[in-house]
């Protein structure tokens, strides 16, 4: 043993980088052994053998287990199918992260585009915070310019064209009466002349008949001018519509006046004609005149001045035509000839009046010759509240120009109010005031008077119309129209049920004369109150510029039709119901008053854009405008558009405005702006 650790000592192989010389040829299990420290086993085979055999059952055993493996995992065809159910649920989830970075994209431009909605929203928010400034400025503006219109006062300019425009309503009710006190003088003319013409005596037919159209005659010219009132305040203007009118009373009157000088009965029925379409013609240029002229707050005592003037008219007619004065065979002919005066004192006054203010601006265009016609009745050079005011009209109603009577009858949102203002016209000529003023004679007489006692009662009743109007004038823009409407209206139908209940009783209680002549004279009272001058105000009030004229003829013909029909059927009506005479009119009145208290509107210190918008078609209850006031629904609009401003302030913002304001709306901002 020790020689050969000596020669291994001597001889020094080069070894590899595994620790094993290059020239020492050996078993890699033992080179394997040699380097983990086994080294002492290396010499041993029986160690050597041991471990190998440990290490072959090993493994066969893992190749065993393998086997048994491989052969599970082939034989489990569950296993393969759920492995292949995973692999499609791999595929569908790659697929599905591939659209959910699409999504992720588009999530992020809608991020970037609600930011800019956000940023939009908060533009329009500032410009809605600017209109309401703008709205609150102008309803300041609205405010301070109502108080200033309200301020203003009657002036002599003014006075003086209202003076000469109701001397057409004075030639008008002059005319209706002036033909009933010489009424037997003047059958008794058509009589002579008849004799001297055809020697021979009239029979009483073609008396009567003579004498029925020479009375009726005046209320169909009454239509035909009540008809083209209209058309002549569009064509000429208010006020030289009234010179024309005033021509044609010269004329009518003349022929009047010269029919007995001439022995004609055929020019006092042309005559009477022509001075019916003298006075249908004033019945609807009178009052529009007056109504254009006068400020808010004195149109409505102003517009009662038509149904005084008309009052005045009847009382003077009737006072002249006694026969101590003109009703007399002499004079009768100047009776009706007096018809010149008052329309050729018009027509003289009239040249020093202004054209209304309103249709040089809002039909003609002309603002300049409007300004100096408002200086003029002002007497004020600051005329810019009123200019405002007309402008402001014709901003509400820039689609609408002048009308024809078809195209104001096509117009859904102007039937109502045309519908309310003839209801107005036959409220006054149904009441039973004209029954009144032809039976008023009878039930004073059959109440205990002598004839000539019962005609001077008759006058007296015109006299207490008279005061009744005068005394209705401040209260007309105190108290309002419909209201006065309602107590009139109330009053007479109560004192009519008294007159019925007069007559019917009258015999068997002497003291039911006083209650009769007491019942026809509150009857005239209540009259006079509302009924009597309103119907003539209403139709101007209630229609803008525009359909104005056409508005107004239509409620002319409508009141000249019912008062001619009132004067035909009466007396048939008479004879058939006796002294029942009143009660269909009792039961007109009850009508026309539930009418006026749930369709008539308010129109006290409203301007005429007020009144005109309640009937407009953005109005969705017309009827709830009339009873819950007369706010515009441009302030409603404002206010709609101010709540829409502070809603825009909550944190919980929707995103469904549009992003860039319609071109209307931008428009109405610059007209805002423009105004404020």
């Amino acid at each position: 043993m020790g020689e050969r650790r000596k020669a291994k000592r001597q001889v020094k192989p080069r070894t590899t980088d595994h620790g094993a010389s290059s020239g020492d040829i050996r078993r890699p299990e033992e080179l394997e052994f040699r380097r983990y420290g086994y080294a002492e086993f290396v010499d041993d085979p029986g160690i050597i053998r041991g471990l190998l055999v440990s290490l072959h059952q090993r493994v066969a055993a893992m190749n065993v287990n393998l086997s048994a493996k491989l052969e599970e995992l082939q034989t489990d065809q569950d296993t393969c199918s759920q492995l292949r159910a995973i692999r499609l649920q791999l595929s569908e989830l790659a697929r599905t992260v591939d659209c959910c970075q699409g999504e992720v994209a588009d999530i992020k431009k809608d991020v970037v585009s609600i930011k800019c909605d956000i940023e939009q929203l908060q533009a329009t928010k500032e410009e809605i915070e600017e209109l309401r400034d703008c709205v609150e400025r102008l309803e300041e503006q609205h405010r301070r310019r109502r108080i200033r219109l309200l301020e203003q006062g009657l002036t002599c300019q003014l006075a003086f064209a209202i003076f000469a425009a109701v001397l057409g309503m004075f030639q008008f009710g002059y005319n209706t009466g002036v033909i009933n006190a010489p009424g037997a003088v003047i059958q008794d003319f058509i009589v002579e002349i008849w004799q001297q013409r055809y020697n021979e005596e009239i029979s009483e037919g073609s008396k009567n008949f003579l004498w029925s159209v020479a009375v009726s005659i005046f209320n169909i010219g009454g239509m035909v001018g009540g008809f083209l009132g209209g058309s002549v305040a569009n064509r000429f203007g208010r006020k030289r519509g009234l010179l024309l009118a005033g021509f044609i009373g010269i004329i009518g009157g003349g022929l009047l006046g010269s029919c007995k000088t001439l022995k004609t009965f055929e020019l006092l029925i042309i005559g009477r004609f022509i001075i019916g379409v003298n006075c249908g013609l004033y019945t609807s240029l009178s009052p529009m005149y007056v109504s254009e002229l006068a400020p808010i707050n004195l149109r409505g005592g102003l517009g009662t001045v038509n149904q005084l003037a008309v009052t005045v008219g009847m009382f003077l007619s009737q006072v002249l035509g006694i026969e101590q004065i003109l009703g007399t065979e002499q004079g009768w002919h100047i009776l009706l000839g007096l018809a010149i005066c008052p329309s050729a004192l018009q027509m003289i006054l009239l040249l020093f009046c202004p054209e209304s203010p309103r249709y040089l601006l809002l039909t003609r265009g002309w603002e300049e010759s409007s300004r100096a016609a408002l200086v003029k009745l002002r007497n004020c050079h600051n005329v810019e509240d009123d200019i405002e005011e007309m402008r402001a009209e014709e901003r509400a109603q820039q689609e609408e120009s002048r009308f024809t009577i078809l195209e104001l009858l096509r117009t859904p949102y102007l039937r109502f109010p045309l519908f309310i203002a003839v209801m107005m016209q036959l409220a006054q000529q149904l009441s039973g005031i004209n029954a009144v003023f032809y039976y008023s004679t009878t039930i004073f007489t059959t109440s205990g008077l002598s004839d000539e006692s019962a005609r001077y009662a008759t006058i007296a009743v015109g006299a207490v119309m008279v005061m009744m109007t005068i005394a209705s004038i401040p209260l007309m823009d105190r108290t309002g129209r419909r209201t006065l409407m309602l107590y009139g209206l109330g009053g007479m139908f109560i004192f009519s049920i008294f007159i019925t209940i007069s007559l019917l009783i009258q015999i068997m209680l002497s003291g039911m004369m006083y209650v009769g002549v007491g019942s026809v004279l509150l009857f005239v009272v209540f009259f006079a109150l509302g009924p009597g001058s309103i119907p003539w105000m209403l139709p101007s009030e209630l229609f803008s510029q525009g359909p104005r004229p056409a508005a107004i003829s239509i409620a002319c013909l409508v009141n000249w039709i019912a008062g001619f029909s009132v004067g035909i059927a009466f007396h048939p009506m008479r004879r058939f119901l006796e002294d029942y005479t009143f009660l269909p009119f009792t039961c007109l009145l009850a009508l026309f008053w539930i009418f006026t208290y749930w369709c008539v509107p308010e129109t006290k210190n409203k301007t005429f854009e007020e009144i005109s918008m309640i009937f407009r078609q953005d109005n969705p209850n017309v009827l709830n405008s009339i009873h819950g006031g007369s706010k515009l629904c441009q302030l409603r609009e404002n206010s709609s558009l101010i709540g829409d401003a502070s809603s825009l302030s909550s944190p919980d913002l929707a995103f469904e405005a549009p992003p860039n304001p319609p071109h209307s709306q931008q428009i109405g901002r610059a007209s805002c702006r423009e105004r404020v």
